[in-house]
Parts: structure tokens; sequence; C-alpha cells
């Protein structure tokens, strides 16, 4: 699941707008508000939120789920390490 603030942190490492994700999620602008107003983990259709997942990890944000290996063990989003023109993973 994705949380209101990882889907906030995302975005703010790349640098965009909710209109600006909207578009590349191929989804509203008011469902994007919708989703980073939601208290914990968005909810909404589950298709809808696959659409942003990806279209986040296609801008090269990696969600980092709950317990995943961390000193903390906290949810959190980082940018991946992309090789230049190829759009994918290192």
């Amino acid at each position: 699941m994705i949380t209101a603030s990882q889907l906030r942190a995302a975005r703010a490492l790349l640098g965009i707008d909710q209109k600006t994700l909207a578009a590349l999620a191929g989804v509203s602008l008011p469902t994007v508000q919708r989703m980073e107003a939601s208290d914990g983990n968005v909810r909404g259709i589950i298709d809808t939120l696959t659409k942003v997942a990806d279209a986040l990890d296609k801008a090269g944000i990696e969600l980092i789920g709950e317990g995943a290996r961390s000193d903390t063990g906290g949810r959190g989003v980082r940018l991946k390490n992309l090789t230049s023109g190829t759009g994918k993973p290192n």
C-alpha cells in the first residue's frame, strides 16, 4: 500500500505538481488530490492506485514498504539509480 505521505514525497523528489502526476498516470487531478488528502494508506480503486504507482515507477521512484530493509523499518520513497537515456534501472 502507498500512503498519502509517500505520494507527496514522491512528487517532491520528482519536482512535479499534482496536475503533472495526474497526467503521467492518466487519472484526473481531483483523484490525485483525494489520494494525497487521505489519512494514512491511500484508498481508491485498485486500477487507479496501480496507474499512479506505475507512473511513479516509470519516473524513477521506488516506493519502500513498511518493514523493508532499513535502519528504522519505516515507509518511504527514493529515486532509483537510472542509466542515462534508457529510463531503466542499472
